[in-house]
């Protein structure tokens, strides 16, 4: 168990509502910059499908993913320590150890990551042969482009950190402008400079992870400015000198948290890109393309989880380190509402416009149909429980959620080691599926017990009801009549949206988007 300070008094309602507000006002930014950045998520990953071949594309998709999770390993989980932490010191009346805390854990995460990077430069060649074809061309292009993403990897792991520390403090506008708008736009900007290269000249695999990765150097150095300067102003005007044995004690506790959660975390990442590597490896880099391809639209759906759980994340802890269930049952709940009422109507669309989706980056890659119902299927699960992983990390149960995700892995690993040979892409997303359910589903039961949490409130059960009426069941009935031809779908669309807009207003009160626009405060339970 993680030592804290004696529990503060309980929140008053009228802080809850305030807290609501707040998380409104962060969720919203965070939703509109995640969806742009999803956006040129999408945009990038067509540019690289139509300018490299199949079998370069899956290996600048295999060079990103191994990319990202040696990255997640050098972040050591601070994901949520530099959240947790500060929110805790600020309500247990211990600010004075705040700038301890950011050196408790920015400093190992900076060392780590120049320790990997040089560890994946050496060990690219090897990385390439895994994944790539044994080809010559091919392995040459993969492991230039491993090298290449090596270079940046530490200033990717420190954005990611020094982003985390200013919303601890409750800050999203950094992660929105450097984060989702900066750096997504900049990815966007270059990768689509390389793409026009490619047209006069022969595709460049190491050019297109330049261009991928470029973007990380400004955004680290905007991200420890604007670090700098949170910190600067929130800083006590006469803080209490730290006492060596605080500074001891505080460094115990925060790794005694984080140090699962820093498994967790490369498990967690591992589960979202090792099927990815396992295609490749498995099923060959074309199939790991076509993998890719269709299950971009589910970066959306993590996108909206983050822009509205990094909001509410510094408040639920606040609320749990003071003994304050009520308002973090309400915040919990709030936000699955939310949640479930950005992400349930992509996941349905997706579904029904499948075929156009997939033809969009091409005609080889149409064969990925069923990954995409296969993995939207999954994700309308995971998003009605809401954040549920954090929510279980901000309880202090850390350690559950490291065997939570390490049983969702090896679920993954041993159905994609079963499944891939045999049926490629859609072995990997049935394996995926399954294991997304079981991440989602085991936190779920332990929060309930444990923290007396959960997010079936009033909120949920709208936005879910809304969501299926007029993306599931309307469209179906308007295609039903009208064919599934373009016109059919354009005219489902035309239909769909309207209506939700109409029912989002009519249900804005057990929605709480009231949230969004006035003063609010809670009333009765939200149950």
């Amino acid at each position: 168990m993680t030592r804290t300070a004696a529990p503060a008094p309980p929140l008053e309602p009228r802080a809850a509502g305030a807290g609501t507000r707040g998380a409104a006002r962060g969720g919203i930014a965070g939703v509109v910059g995640s969806a742009i950045a999803g956006g040129t998520g999408v945009g990038v990953t067509w540019i690289v499908a139509r300018s490299l071949g199949a079998e370069q594309a899956g290996a600048f998709f295999a060079a990103t993913a191994a990319f990202v999770l040696v990255g997640g390993l050098a972040k050591l989980g601070t994901q949520t320590g530099l959240v947790y932490w500060p929110a805790r010191l600020r309500a247990g009346g211990r600010a004075h150890l705040l700038g301890a805390c950011l050196r408790t854990g920015l400093v190992p995460v900076a060392a780590l990551a120049v320790a990997l990077a040089a560890g994946m430069w050496l060990a690219a060649p090897a990385i390439a042969r895994v994944t790539a074809e044994d080809t010559p061309a091919v392995l040459a292009q993969h492991t230039a482009g491993l090298r290449v993403l090596a270079v940046f990897l530490p200033l990717q792991a420190l954005t990611d950190a020094l982003l985390t520390a200013t919303r601890g403090y409750r800050a999203m506008r950094p992660t929105v402008l450097l984060d989702r708008l900066l750096r997504s736009g900049l990815q966007l900007l270059l990768v689509g400079a390389a793409g026009v290269a490619a047209l006069w000249s022969a595709a460049n695999l190491p050019l297109f992870a330049a261009a991928w990765a470029a973007p990380y150097l400004p955004v680290a150095v905007l991200a420890g400015l604007g670090l700098r300067r949170i910190y600067r102003a929130g800083k006590p005007a006469a803080a209490a000198p730290v006492q060596r044995a605080e500074l001891r004690a505080l460094r115990r506790d925060f790794w005694v948290f984080t140090g699962p959660r820093a498994l967790a975390s490369v498990a967690q990442l591992a589960l979202q890109r090792v099927d990815v590597l396992l295609v490749a490896a498995l099923g060959g880099l074309a199939a790991a393309a076509v993998y890719a391809v269709a299950g971009r639209f589910v970066v959306l759906i993590q996108f909206a989880n983050q822009g509205i759980s990094q909001s509410v994340q510094p408040r639920l802890a606040e609320a749990l380190a003071t003994g304050d269930t009520d308002t973090a049952n309400h915040l919990y709940r709030t936000a699955t509402g939310w949640l479930v009422l950005v992400t349930w109507p992509i996941s349905l669309l997706v579904i029904l416009f499948a075929p156009v989706y997939l033809a969009l980056f091409g005609d080889g890659y149409r064969s990925g149909a069923p990954v995409v119902v296969v993995l939207a299927c999954a994700t309308l699960v995971a998003t009605g429980c809401g954040m549920v992983d954090m929510v279980l990390a901000m309880a202090g149960r850390t350690s559950w959620n490291l065997y939570n995700v390490l049983i969702a892995l090896a679920v993954t690993i041993g159905l994609d080691v079963l499944l891939i040979p045999r049926y490629g892409a859609l072995g990997a997303a049935i394996g995926l599926g399954c294991a997304i359910l079981a991440n989602n589903l085991l936190p779920l039961i332990q929060v309930g017990r444990v923290a007396r949490l959960h997010p079936f409130g009033a909120g949920t059960c709208a936005a879910v009801a809304l969501s299926v009426a007029c993306f599931g069941v309307l469209p179906r009935l308007v295609t039903a009549a009208a064919g599934t031809g373009a016109s059919g779908l354009l005219l489902a669309l035309g239909v769909a949206v309207p209506a939700f807009c109409a029912g989002a207003w009519l249900l804005r009160r057990p929605l709480a988007l009231d949230a969004f626009t006035r003063r609010t405060t809670i009333t009765e339970e939200d149950s």
